[in-house]
């Protein structure tokens, strides 16, 4: 007797956990000759605002966190990358993505090593006149929301440039990229990332984006995949959020768009 085989439900991933959509929608993917590959679930408001309540709620404890603890913790998401390679390779494959996992593997383990070298990159100590130490060094930022390009590489690049400095993320991954996206929070789920710093919603960008944009608890917005950026950036005005846009992979200056400058002063001799 032939057994049937267990088809993977797709769900979101929001707070450590993979809940459905509170819509209950789903949206179709299918490969390059139509066959049907998989229903990703089809994100709503109400999905987002919950992403954002968990990334609010995570980010003291992730922004307080050691540089060194999270660069250990990007690592250990790189090697779980690694040990499922293969599961990687065939969905990338399925949905004529052109990434290669060994190249993803080794871009989380280039934003582990910058973790602990953000201060001696774009820290300072500050000539004043008068019996002070003065010092700016970079700290994160907040609630950063990603509207990531619909490919792997890419958007692994953008979460990784987001959480590397100790902020909390939204992710959209948009279309056929949330099978994929998917499969990396699992990898997420059984890392030491604690819940609510990463969430990923699977959906449509231009019916989240504009509530992403006008979000009063989002801080920061890249919108590097984004189509209609001139609207988002209006939108996002209201409380003036960070909004950029990237052209490139593997640069510390994505990193460091979305840190604030912390300058302290310290009297000499005490």
């Amino acid at each position: 007797m032939s057994r049937i085989d267990v088809k993977k439900t797709y769900k979101l991933y929001i707070n450590g956990a993979f809940p459905r959509s509170e819509s209950g929608r789903v949206y179709e993917v299918k490969n390059a000759k139509g066959q049907f590959i998989a229903n990703p679930a089809l994100a709503s408001r109400k999905d987002l605002r919950d992403a954002v309540v968990a990334s609010r709620a995570a980010f003291g404890k992730w922004s307080g966190s050691t540089a060194y603890l999270r660069g250990q913790i990007l690592y250990r998401i790189a090697e779980m990358l690694e040990g499922r390679s293969e599961q990687f390779e065939t969905e990338l494959k399925a949905i004529g993505d052109k990434s290669k996992i060994s190249e993803v593997v080794d871009l989380v383990v280039w934003y582990a090593g910058w973790t602990d070298k953000l201060s001696a990159l774009d820290g300072v100590t500050n000539p004043v006149s008068g019996p002070f130490y003065n010092f700016t060094t970079p700290e994160a930022l907040g609630v950063v929301g990603v509207i990531s390009k619909p490919n792997f590489l890419e958007f692994i690049d953008s979460v990784m440039a987001t959480i590397a400095s100790g902020n909390t993320a939204v992710v959209l991954a948009p279309d056929a990229l949330g099978i994929p996206a998917m499969s990396f929070a699992e990898v997420l789920a059984t890392s030491d990332l604690p819940a609510g710093v990463l969430n990923i919603l699977t959906g449509k960008v231009n019916e989240l984006a504009p509530w992403m944009a006008s979000h009063m608890d989002i801080d920061g917005l890249d919108i590097t995949g984004a189509k209609s950026q001139g609207e988002l950036k209006v939108a996002g005005a209201e409380n003036l959020k960070r909004i950029h846009t990237f052209s490139k992979i593997k640069n510390p200056a994505r990193i460091l768009a979305f840190m604030e400058a912390k300058t302290v002063w310290h009297t000499i001799g005490i």
